[in-house]
């Protein structure tokens, strides 16, 4: 089933695409298991291998629900078509402008507005990118890399745009 926003005849062009978090996080769960059996054997107690798999279990299954979840929230897809921010999903066609970004010590108008996705403003370690949208609304979009994600919609805008 679709949702409405693809055409059945040819993929999509990802135009920009940020997946939230890396998996490679994972990995701190075996360091961590790692430097407990390293601990044991440097203390000169005896080797219990439960404690080095309780902390290799342990981290391992926190950073799971985080990067799954930071791979929902945070991830960010630009198409022809559309622009994903985690869980909610615009059409280009709803962009009429994309605002510069912002400069100097006053504030624009635009970095009070909604950020995209349903978390409560731009994540951390992002930026956002002042959207006006139909029927006067306003909007920001947001990624870790910015300048190629403004570059990317403001062409977009531009070339849909007389």
């Amino acid at each position: 089933m679709t949702d409405g926003l693809e055409s059945s005849d040819a993929p999509l062009t990802v135009l920009f695409h940020e997946p939230g978090a890396s998996w490679l996080w994972l990995l701190a769960g075996p360091a961590a298991g790692g430097a407990m059996a390293f601990i044991q054997t440097k203390s000169g107690s005896t080797m219990n291998l439960v404690v080095p798999l309780i902390f290799f279990a342990v981290v391992s299954f926190f950073l799971l629900i985080q990067v799954k979840a930071a791979r929902i929230h945070t991830s960010v897809e630009l198409t022809p078509e559309y622009l994903r921010q985690g869980a909610e999903t615009i059409l280009i066609n709803e962009i009429v402008k994309v605002f510069p970004p912002a400069t100097g010590d006053e504030v624009p108008k635009w970095q009070a507005a909604r950020a995209l996705g349903e978390l409560t403003g731009v994540p951390r370690g992002r930026t956002g990118i002042g959207l006006k949208l139909t029927s006067d609304r306003t909007a920001q979009a947001w990624a870790r890399r910015h300048r190629q994600l403004r570059a990317a919609l403001t062409s977009l805008v531009d070339e849909r745009m007389p």
